[in-house]
């Protein structure tokens, strides 16, 4: 959970940084004295920054909060990786998918994808950039790169750059990610025309090890260099850290590509208002608007195993076999490889009205999607008993399919004038199509009660749909060739309070045909019910007038002997010293732990990109220890973090080789340094 960070930290970095960040005020010149001298306006270098997410009506200011090192991170805190950065993980607090309609059903990387939902659309007086750039032991990076800015006051244009390099520190593990996002968004100068604009691609690029043979070479003093430990996938590959080479010859390649375009068009009542005697500001009351939104996209998810040398095959020969049910000729070296490919086109028409002329946060709202949907899919002919000849290459052939879903879906907004109350029902049905028959229906209440009090929350959702396409006997993926026939109905209920001094929310989960993953590759439907139970707190405690204490904390328990496997009870606990001296350095340092108690974690197929669960292994991890060092001055932020402070072992010799594992072989890194600075520019 990220906590809330405190306002009076957001106006120090954005408002507070006298000559260069105020607070928000008129940019225009002021007029000349009777000497002649030019009145300098102070807020000629102001900056006032905000954004919205898309469908959203809450306007937001950056995050400038120093408290938590995951604010600059790729990977929430509370997320299960296999622990490289950039490698397939899932968040501790289980979350089914809650998305009705088409899904290709790849989720391990969604933690370091650009999406349409966490797309910003900023508004800023002045030109912003921001820059992060993180490096960490054995030469992995993480950078950042956002710059936004106005170029009119009703037009406003940015970009953003991420880039993930982690070489790991176990064989067969780097990772690769890139992704880009192009943003714009325009309202017409008479407010009633309005454009969103979005252009986004993501490549994620992961090496896939398939765990450690065995646990017992962690403690055995022969490997305390881990990158000598050997692995399951991979073959024999000789270790590299360097950086500048991004070569992947066994794992997961997933790559998409996003254009959104959104216009819509008001009819309404004018109005204007007097700034002064000669100026009058000119306001627009939408009473019905038209919309339209295209959004074309393109999905790729490849598994590859390409080794030239029959030696280095062996060993990944082995395994297919022994996981897979797939026999290999290796004779002519490895040539393994799984494909599906997307291609969707969506167009979507929106009539809004809105009951309420001076309130544009109530609406009622009607519309039709259109989806043309093509996919190809790589085969085999010796599936599931694959043959490779000893000089020809296994011949794959394509197939292709196209598919379409219509879908009408309506919403009711109303946030009150005195935003106090904010309700919210909204549904979609999918009336033809691949998809026929899935729906999603939503319902939220809000209440605002008083500043020491703020919001309490209930919110009901139902979905029910067809099973991610993986599941499908077309899938390249679907290996054992079973088709899941049941569509997934799954209920939420939600009920959360939030204010300044703590969060607490209840969610219980209902799921009925659950479908997922019950080894390496078999798939499988629970025919009960499965019903999980979550809390969910969060309070930040003043211990002295430097010393503060942030608290997370997550039960979760599922009933009987369903395949979601979650621990009973999850914490995270930073213990800072913090606050503001010479005026201009805040400083936050301390220690972070994380703990979760034992439990049968998951286990991961590297083939399929997915997690599943296992009866076999229990993981009892030692508490994740951290020390950081976060500081800013003015414009500036600097980081440093020791990681996994816990893995310290006078065995075989003082080091830190008393590894955590995320999952069944699958050990985390030892000690991990981390250094890191933030930029924020104002031109």
């Amino acid at each position: 959970m990220q906590p809330k960070n405190a306002l009076a930290q957001e106006r120090d970095i954005l408002n507070g940084i006298k000559g260069r960040v105020g607070n928000l005020g008129s940019q225009q010149s002021r007029g000349k004295d009777t000497l002649g001298f030019q009145h300098r306006d102070d807020l000629a270098d102001s900056i006032t920054i905000s954004y919205r997410y898309l469908d959203s009506l809450k306007s937001n200011r950056l995050d400038s909060s120093l408290d938590d090192f995951y604010t600059f991170f790729s990977i929430p805190p509370n997320y299960v990786s296999l622990g490289n950065n950039g490698s397939p993980a899932y968040p501790v607090l289980f979350s089914p998918v809650l998305k009705a309609g088409w899904d290709a059903g790849f989720h391990a990387f969604d933690a370091y994808r650009f999406t349409l939902e966490n797309s910003r659309f900023y508004k800023t007086t002045r030109p912003f950039s921001q820059i992060t750039y993180l490096l960490a032991s054995g030469k992995e990076q993480f950078i950042n790169i956002l710059h936004t800015q106005n170029i009119k006051p009703n037009w406003n244009f940015g970009f953003q750059y991420k880039l993930i390099t982690a070489p790991g520190f176990f064989k067969t593990q780097n990772t690769n990610h890139n992704s880009y996002r192009l943003f714009s968004n325009y309202q017409g100068n008479k407010k009633r025309y309005a454009a969103y604009f979005i252009l986004m691609g993501n490549k994620l690029t992961a090496s896939e090890n398939g765990g450690i043979r065995s646990d017992t070479f962690l403690t055995n003093s022969d490997y305390s260099r881990r990158f000598t430990v050997p692995v399951n996938l991979g073959g024999d590959a000789p270790f590299g850290n360097n950086i500048f080479s991004t070569k992947v010859s066994t794992g997961n390649f997933y790559t998409n590509f996003t254009a959104f375009f959104r216009q819509s068009y008001d009819f309404g009542k004018r109005d204007s208002i007097a700034i002064n005697d000669t100026t009058e500001e000119y306001l627009f009351y939408p009473k019905l608007r038209f919309q339209h939104t295209i959004t074309y996209n393109t999905y790729g998810f490849h598994f590859s195993d390409q080794l030239p040398s029959p030696s280095d095959a062996v060993v990944d020969s082995a395994i297919f076999k022994q996981w897979y049910d797939t026999t290999l000729n290796i004779n002519s070296g490895l040539n393994f490889s799984l494909q599906d490919k997307w291609k969707i086109i969506t167009n979507d028409f929106v009539l809004r009205q809105f009951p309420e002329t001076k309130n544009p946060a109530q609406f009622i709202e009607a519309g039709l999607r259109l989806e043309n949907i093509s996919g190809k899919f790589s085969h085999s002919t010796f599936f599931p008993q694959l043959i490779i000849l000893p000089i020809f290459q296994v011949q794959t052939t394509y197939t292709n399919r196209n598919y379409f879903n219509t879908v009408l879906h309506g919403e009711y907004r109303n946030r009150t004038k005195n935003k106090k109350w904010d309700a919210l029902a909204k549904g979609e049905f999918y009336v033809t199509g691949l998809n026929l028959g899935d729906y999603n229906a939503y319902a939220s209440l809000t209440r605002f009660l008083n500043s020491k009090l703020g919001d309490v929350q209930i919110i009901f959702q139902n979905v029910s749909r067809t099973p991610s396409f993986i599941f499908n006997d077309l899938s390249s993926f679907n290996l054992s060739n079973h088709l899941a026939q049941k569509k997934e109905n799954t209920t939420v209920l939600y009920l959360a309070a939030e204010n300044p001094k703590f969060t607490i929310s209840f969610r219980n989960t209902s799921i009925a045909n659950y479908t997922y993953f019950k080894n390496y590759y078999q798939i499988a439907q629970y025919g009960s019910l499965i019903n999980l139970t979550q809390v969910q707190a969060y309070r930040k405690s003043r211990v002295s007038k430097r010393f503060s204490l942030y608290s997370d904390f997550i039960i979760q328990q599922t009933a009987g002997n369903s395949p979601v496997r979650v621990p009973l009870f999850y914490t995270r606990q930073r213990f800072a010293f913090e606050g503001v001296f010479f005026k201009n350095l805040n400083l936050v340092t301390g220690l972070d732990v994380n703990y979760n108690t034992l439990y049968k974690a998951n286990n991961y197929s590297p083939v399929e990109g997915q997690f599943f669960p296992q009866d076999t292994t229990t993981i009892n991890n030692l508490p994740a220890v951290a020390f950081f060092f976060n500081f800013r001055i003015k414009t500036f932020t600097g980081l440093l973090r020791l990681e996994n402070l816990n893995t310290a072992s006078v065995n075989n010799g003082f080091g830190f080789t008393n590894n955590n594992f995320a999952a069944p072989h699958y050990p985390t890194p030892g000690l991990l340094f981390r250094i890191g600075v933030q930029w924020r520019f104002i031109n």
